[in-house]
């Protein structure tokens, strides 16, 4: 089995959703609510309320829509998120070295190093896509959009909103069979009606790159959404891989065997085979429809602007399909415990390019990027400025970090009373500062006085050394922790 090896995937591949599922359930960590519950507000409420107590995957039968059940908060913990790619939560750093030197790779120090690394070799031939020439997603077909149970998540929505839609697209001039030049992305769809859906891609997003070449052939483009992929699928179109790297060749990484597709009814592109339900559909040029607004991840309601509009030419499905949700709003919601766990597999990679971070944090709270806590072994003067601009310019994913906090590495960076404590000792605001103009921020941050132009600060909270300071530091105090050793000894004894 591709990457069984016990360092790097203690579970099996999950070759579809169901089995995932069955899983989950497994281990008592899937909840059936036979209750009632209504599809405009109040099943977002039961998401929210089940994941804030870290609780199972939710399976609604009895709401108020078309009679598909529904699954949500499938990603509500770091456990399931971690399962999802095969693994414990406590094999994700080892699985972020791996992925870091599978991006990297360093040459083998003789044989006993190169066949320690025949997962990696596996993994590789694992991102090859298989073509299936029958799958379970095309077992049947459903009337239209307005068939399928789709959520209206908050009170302000304009509408009802797909929100874990894998879509997929390709570039003008490729052919169907080009699955290397797929793209995968996850983008909000709002349903306009039984044949038609807004797909809301941001101008930096894969989608829309692949719109604007279409645009300029003047061609309509085909487009695919798969419903209910596999944990692997899903997984790979949410991370932030470069743009060189196949989400489909990746998925296979992830899932620890090749991708299956199959060739979609009407339109010329491979579907996910094996998702419980596929839409296929065009986007003609220059037809738009103003989308929103919607609640976003920063807890607001987005503008109201125009996007391209899908015509939707046939829906796809397995056998009693099942049918995947989500909601996204403030933190904590799914996709900001999601990003803790990317968070981690990222670290090995950046510190490839930046070996003195020991370790970095990007509080949930914060919309999950906009802020970054970093730790690092501090050794010459000027470092954390160094760190802080080699974070904003060499890694493109910290383009909408508007804040960056670099502390030493005796700090919890995890820790907010830590952060604070360095940011009132280790800080002076007048020397440690920096601020930069008019970078490139997301449009969605209201606070920017420009949309899509914003500054950045960067605050070094880390001790002050050489030229930095005219002054002598002072010592961090501390207890011999063989003392400290004997008192916990001590209260145990005398606290049982």
């Amino acid at each position: 089995m591709i990457l069984s090896q016990p360092s790097l995937r203690s579970l099996p591949p999950f070759p579809d959703l169901r089995a995932f599922l069955a899983f989950v359930e497994g281990r008592g960590d899937l909840a059936r609510i036979d209750a009632p519950v209504s599809l405009r507000h109040e099943m977002t409420a039961v998401q929210l309320a089940a994941l804030r107590r870290r609780g199972p995957v939710l399976r609604f039968d009895a709401h108020d829509g078309p009679a598909i059940p529904v699954i949500g908060n499938l990603f509500g913990t770091r456990e399931r998120v971690a399962a999802g790619l095969g693994l414990t939560p406590d094999q994700i750093p080892a699985f972020g070295d791996f992925l870091a030197d599978l991006r990297s790779p360093t040459p083998p120090r003789g044989m006993r190093d190169a066949w320690s690394r025949w997962p990696m070799v596996r993994a590789a031939l694992s991102a090859r896509p298989a073509i299936l020439r029958h799958a379970p997603v095309q077992q049947d077909d459903l009337p239209g959009l307005d068939a399928l149970p789709v959520q209206t998540p908050w009170p302000g929505d304009a509408g009802p909103l797909i929100t874990w839609p894998v879509v997929l697209t390709r570039p003008h001039g490729t052919g169907a069979e080009d699955t290397a030049d797929y793209n995968l992305g996850v983008y909000r769809a709002q349903v306009l009606g039984p044949d038609r859906l807004i797909m809301r891609w941001l101008a930096h997003r894969g989608g829309a790159a692949h719109h604007r070449t279409w645009l300029r052939a003047g061609e309509p483009m085909p487009v695919a959404i798969a419903l209910g992929a596999d944990p692997a699928l899903l997984l790979a179109a949410a991370l932030p891989l470069p743009e060189t790297v196949s989400e489909l060749g990746f998925s296979g990484v992830l899932r620890g065997r090749r991708t299956d597709l199959v060739a979609a009814r009407t339109v010329p592109l491979m579907v996910p085979a094996h998702a419980e339900i596929v839409i296929e559909g065009w986007i003609h040029p220059g037809e738009t429809a103003l989308e929103g607004p919607f609640g976003d991840h920063t807890g607001y309601y987005n503008a109201v602007e125009p996007f391209p509009v899908m015509r939707v030419g046939a829906i796809t499905c397995r056998r009693d399909p099942i049918y995947l949700s989500t909601v996204t709003g403030r933190p904590p919601d799914e996709p900001s415990v999601i990003g803790e766990v990317f968070n981690d597999l990222a670290l090995p990679v950046i510190r490839a390019q930046i070996p003195e971070v020991r370790d970095l944090w990007l509080p949930a709270a914060a919309c999950s990027y906009r802020m970054a806590v970093v730790g690092i072994d501090k050794r010459y003067p000027g470092q954390a400025r160094r760190v802080m601009m080699a974070l904003w310019g060499m890694l493109p994913q910290f383009c909408y970090t508007k804040m960056i906090v670099v502390v030493d590495g005796d700090i919890d960076i995890r820790n907010w009373d830590d952060i604070a404590w360095a940011l009132a000792t280790r800080m002076d605001p007048a020397r440690d500062v920096m601020v930069i103009d008019r970078t490139p921020m997301d449009y969605l941050d209201f606070a920017s006085p420009l949309e899509g132009l914003a500054g950045k600060i960067g605050l070094d909270a880390t001790t002050k050394i050489g030229a930095e300071t005219a002054r002598d530091w002072g010592t961090v105090m501390a207890l011999d922790p063989a003392h400290e050793a004997r008192a916990e000894a001590l209260l145990a004894e005398i606290l049982s």
